[in-house]
């Protein structure tokens, strides 16, 4: 499978070659992290298992329970109550009922260590599949005076968030779209997406 990436990207990868991102690991690692779902997993630069159908995908992506969609925590912040989560693959609810996954064993895990805010990265999220709203409305209820972004997801999966009414739980599209992220670390990130929250709030 061939994967065009983001627009500052333009080039074509196979799904085995993309790495979560990488730059922020001298900060943020979450198998060193014991608050976090992944501690002490270990990872092989060598041996390829996971998959999204039949295609195999870099082994520094966590797999959490989806068959068809993968992710890395590449930042956790306690203090400021905010992390950042890279996703890959298909994103179905019908199916696999992959929010329940991802709320389930990794979120809820999150919310308990006081987390609050979520930045999900899904640059490389292929398609999305909808079904009930509920996990959506539990998460977004369960983070009380937080908030769920959705940042550089593709434009037929921000319109299928959209015709699935995830609008109420979760910010998306326009200045969420093609934002350059990699060029901050992540504490600016969580600044600039927090602004960017208030002046939706209060216009």
């Amino acid at each position: 499978m061939y994967v065009r990436l983001a627009p500052h990207r333009h080039y074509f990868l196979t799904m085995h070659d993309i790495e979560p991102h990488f730059n922020w690991r001298h900060l943020y690692v979450a198998a060193q992290d014991p608050a976090s779902p992944f501690f002490r997993r270990r990872y092989s630069e060598f041996f390829f298992t996971n998959k999204i159908y039949n295609y195999l995908i870099h082994p520094q992506w966590d797999e959490f329970g989806s068959e068809t969609l993968y992710l890395k925590i590449l930042y956790c912040n306690y203090q400021k109550h905010f992390c950042v989560i890279e996703l890959i693959g298909e994103w179905n609810d019908v199916l696999y009922n992959d929010v329940m996954y991802l709320y389930r064993n990794v979120v809820e895990v999150l919310i308990a260590q006081g987390i609050k805010f979520f930045i999900l990265i899904g640059e490389n999220v292929l398609n999305f599949h909808s079904d009930t709203d509920d996990y959506y409305q539990e998460w977004f209820d369960n983070v009380e005076d937080g908030w769920i972004v959705c940042l550089n997801f593709r434009d037929h999966v921000v319109r299928d968030f959209v015709d699935a009414r995830l609008d109420y739980y979760m910010a998306f599209g326009g200045k969420f779209d093609n934002f350059n992220w990699r060029g901050m670390n992540p504490n600016q990130l969580f600044d600039a997406i927090n602004s960017l929250i208030m002046k939706r709030l209060n216009p």
